[in-house]
């Protein structure tokens, strides 16, 4: 009897869901023994060809990681759109955006001066800067497209699954690999695995004594007590915006929630939710002073919208 085909696959991504997938350590040998990997650009040789031949659907489980910043990612997104029953929009970036989303704030010209013309590590004096096609004396050369807006999968292609994490937990990628095995039914489409439905605070075992700020803390300088709510000490933690499901892992082992696992149900905007909650906790009613505590927090969009910038409200005019 025939293996259900499992292909993974990284667009632009760090690399570190691919490390989350081996990070399940012996139920790997559960993934060889049920499935045939087809497709896993890190991990070995394969070929886009082999899968452009595939009937379509034929592929049981895509795990999908990273986001569409080029013409190959989204060239392989849709390719293995068409050839995979079941498309998982795996880890944060491709859920999301992810942290890379953050160059959504610039634009493609500008983003590539930086890397090859003001980079101090880049030594480039004659400016050249790489181009899609370019003409040599043993034929053309070409390079993916670099796209001026960074997208999530599903703003690109139809997704039945999305994983969140930054990388997602060893756990869940066990807990899908079971389904499959042992033939579950599947979830409704749309759903968020391995997540829960509320915001992290509610999971968090941390003491909340609604007690408002007057100053922003960073754990670079300053030592949070380990058992108060870390937000009302005024370190800036994402969970009030952020979907429960990890465990409370990052709270639980000292540091602020980062937010990777995205907004809770309902909530349209992670950054603008996270907003309102410091602005709930600000200790003050003088206009100065609020803007003082304010101007503490060290790049806003980088720290409410870490991972989720590309699928927010926020858009560039020239998108």
């Amino acid at each position: 009897m025939s293996k259900p085909k499992l292909a993974i696959y990284w667009a632009a991504s760090c690399g570190g869901c691919d490390v989350s997938i081996l990070d399940i350590h012996e139920h790997i040998l559960d993934v060889d023994k049920n499935f045939e990997l087809v497709l896993w650009p890190v991990a070995a040789d394969f070929k886009y060809k082999d899968i452009e031949i595939m009937q379509d659907q034929e592929i049981f489980l895509t795990l999908f990681n990273g986001s569409i910043r080029n013409s190959e990612n989204e060239h392989i997104a849709k390719l293995l759109r068409k050839k995979s029953k079941v498309l998982v929009a795996f880890g944060s970036c491709a859920h999301l955006g992810g942290i890379i989303g953050l160059a959504n704030l610039y634009k493609k010209e500008d983003i590539l001066d930086t890397v090859y013309n003001k980079s101090i590590s880049t030594h480039n004096p004659d400016k050249i800067i790489p181009k899609t096609t370019v003409q040599v004396k043993e034929g053309e050369l070409t390079l993916p497209k670099f796209y001026n807006y960074l997208r999530s999968l599903d703003q690109v292609v139809d997704v039945d699954y999305y994983i969140p994490g930054c990388p997602p937990n060893p756990e869940q990628v066990v807990s899908i690999v079971k389904h499959v095995i042992e033939k579950k039914p599947l979830p409704p489409k749309g759903s968020v695995l391995g997540a829960g439905e509320k915001s992290q605070c509610e999971e968090c075992k941390r003491k909340k004594n609604i007690k408002k700020i007057r100053e922003i803390k960073r754990i670079a300088t300053s030592i949070p007590d380990p058992e108060t709510c870390l937000l009302e000490q005024g370190f800036l933690c994402i969970g009030p915006a952020t979907r429960s499901g990890c465990g409370v892992a990052c709270v639980n082992a000292g540091v602020p929630c980062r937010g990777c696992y995205g907004p809770p149900p309902n909530v349209m905007d992670q950054g603008a939710k996270m907003l309102s909650a410091i602005a709930s906790v600000i200790d003050s009613e003088s206009p100065d002073e609020i803007n003082k505590i304010i101007e503490q927090i060290i790049d806003p969009v980088g720290t409410f919208y870490r991972f989720s910038l590309p699928t927010s409200l926020l858009r560039r005019s020239d998108i």
